[in-house]
């Protein structure tokens, strides 16, 4: 939205998301070592956004800041935080401007994924132990690239679970692991030996902000995904 010029710090994984460089790294809502350094700079608001710790929260609220919490479920749900930041920010045309680009973005992803002629059966991963689903509007996302998720978003599922949903393709997103999620270990699991997803070699790592941040790096994301799922259904019109 160009207001940088607002921020006073921000969290050390902001840097893999947008241009934040030369200002203070701090911890974030789920990891925080000192709430010193944030009173340090004085800021008129702190934000957080998902995941939280409630240890993390109770730090900062010992103190008398001023603290919004964002907690989106949906597309509809960050299209409004990025309104209500823009707000806040004195540029509301500016964020309006970014919520109608995300929007044409994934217009474009969903009018080219109607090409497949296969809906793709999707598990997301977010974490794998103990293993959780990715958040929920990447249920969203998956669906604006032509496929479909398998078992519910945002919540703990067992290896049972994953194995009686039967996906067709495995995506690892392991929160703040950047690209370093382990195929190997799906691979290795027992109880998922017969999923079409493993034996046919469909796990696929995607970096983690690209499907975890609540924002517009969620249309890389979508491309990604869908650039994934295009890459199976060649593979199957082949075969």
């Amino acid at each position: 939205m160009g207001a940088k010029k607002a921020l006073v710090g921000v969290t050390k994984w902001c840097a893999d998301v947008a241009p934040v460089n030369g200002l203070p790294k701090l911890g974030d809502c789920w990891h925080m070592d000192s709430v010193d350094k944030i009173l340090r700079l004085k800021p008129s608001l702190v934000i957080g956004s998902v995941p939280y710790k409630q240890e993390t929260l109770a730090k900062l609220l010992e103190h008398p800041l001023s603290f919004l919490a964002t907690n989106p479920r949906s597309l509809a749900d960050i299209e409004n935080d990025i309104r209500m930041l823009g707000r806040i920010a004195g540029r509301p045309l500016q964020a309006e401007r970014l919520v109608r680009k995300m929007r044409q973005e994934f217009a474009a992803i969903a009018k080219r994924s109607r090409s497949l002629r296969k809906k793709l059966r999707v598990y997301c991963e977010a974490w794998p132990n103990p293993r959780i689903s990715s958040p929920p509007w990447v249920a969203e996302i998956v669906k604006i690239c032509g496929a479909e998720l398998v078992l519910p978003l945002g919540q703990k599922v067992s290896e049972d679970q994953v194995a009686c949903a039967r996906p067709d393709v495995i995506v690892l997103a392991w929160a703040a692991t950047g690209e370093k999620a382990r195929p190997k270990q799906s691979y290795q699991v027992a109880a998922w030996q017969d999923l079409p997803a493993i034996r046919n070699k469909h796990v696929y790592v995607v970096r983690d902000e690209l499907l975890n941040t609540p924002g517009p790096p969620l249309i890389a994301g979508a491309k990604e995904l869908s650039r994934i799922f295009k890459k199976i259904a060649a593979r199957e019109n082949k075969e």
